[in-house]
């Protein structure tokens, strides 16, 4: 039986939309961005995912699965830069994993001063490269786990 409020509403909705804050997934997730994320989806390496932070669990990260290690899993950001990942904090326990994230909303610029409408061009323009799917990089993770 689930103990909290977070943990009832994860069990009763599959899909989520959360927001992204953090440059740690950038290039594939900016912050801003909206993410459509599925409770309860089996993962594997190459996947990303939210998760609870393992020292700080009342906090949500973004991560990609890097493998699979004794204890759980090796999650790494897509930016190396940012850290806060397993090489910070070790192996990331099952329980801990929480949703897979199925895709991204990208945020859409802000207008320009004195700029009254956007051309149907624009718009169309946004709106393809905005909604994609975050898919699987297995061949991300292949390299990363090369390190």
């Amino acid at each position: 039986m689930p103990e909290t409020a977070e943990e009832t509403r994860e069990a009763r909705v599959p899909f989520q939309i959360i927001e992204v804050d953090g440059p740690s997934m950038v290039p594939t997730l900016y912050p801003g961005d909206w993410m459509l994320v599925q409770h309860g989806a089996r993962v594997r390496p190459g996947d990303v995912v939210i998760l609870r932070h393992p020292f700080q669990q009342d906090l949500l990260v973004v991560k990609r699965i890097s493998e699979r290690r004794e204890g759980g899993w090796w999650v790494l950001g897509d930016n190396p830069d940012a850290g806060g990942d397993s090489e910070v904090y070790g192996t990331v326990p099952d329980d801990l994993v929480l949703a897979k994230v199925r895709g991204r909303l990208r945020r859409r610029k802000p207008w320009v001063e004195g700029e009254r409408q956007r051309s149907v061009a624009a718009v169309a323009a946004w709106a393809f490269s905005a909604l994609r799917p975050v898919l699987s990089d297995r061949s991300a993770s292949a390299r990363l786990r090369a390190r």
